[in-house]
């Protein structure tokens, strides 16, 4: 008698745990994302290999740049790793030393330089980038180069 009723409790044990088990799946729907990869680098766009990250506690910064057509940003360094993405418009990148340049479309992503002076230039239209540097607290994310005005 003691065996049927451990048997017993025992089938009941595994039932009410199948029941929860199925009622949770059920109602806790876990939704997979899809993952688009817009960009992987170890080196900027002029082809610069990164060397290594600043020492110091990371810092993220994550900025909306919008940038008027028809203009010149200052001429300017990051002292660290970035990349930007073109939510609208096309932008120009210049490096000063190099002489290179390339042209980046909406979007585009793209890994921008460190320490090597460059400047980004639009045309016919307003041109918005989402930018994101990882840099260390109290760095400023852009230093403006010899005589330049500050980039933002």
């Amino acid at each position: 008698m003691i065996r049927y009723r451990s048997a017993t409790l025992a089938v009941l044990i595994a039932a009410t745990s199948l029941s929860s088990a199925f009622a949770q799946s059920a109602t806790d729907k876990v939704a997979a994302a899809q993952r688009e990869v817009l960009l992987q680098a170890d080196q900027s766009w002029n082809g610069v290999p990164y060397t290594q990250y600043p020492k110091g506690r990371p810092e993220l910064t994550m900025l909306k740049l919008t940038i008027a057509a028809h203009s010149n940003l200052p001429w300017h360094t990051h002292p660290f790793p970035n990349a930007a993405y073109v939510l609208s418009g096309t932008l120009t990148v210049h490096d000063k030393v190099s002489g290179k340049t390339r042209v980046f479309h909406q979007g585009e992503a793209f890994a921008e330089t460190v320490n090597d002076v460059h400047r980004g230039e639009t045309g016919d239209e307003p041109v918005v980038l989402l930018v994101t540097y990882s840099g260390t607290p109290g760095v400023p994310t852009s230093i403006p180069a010899k005589g330049q005005q500050a980039e933002y």
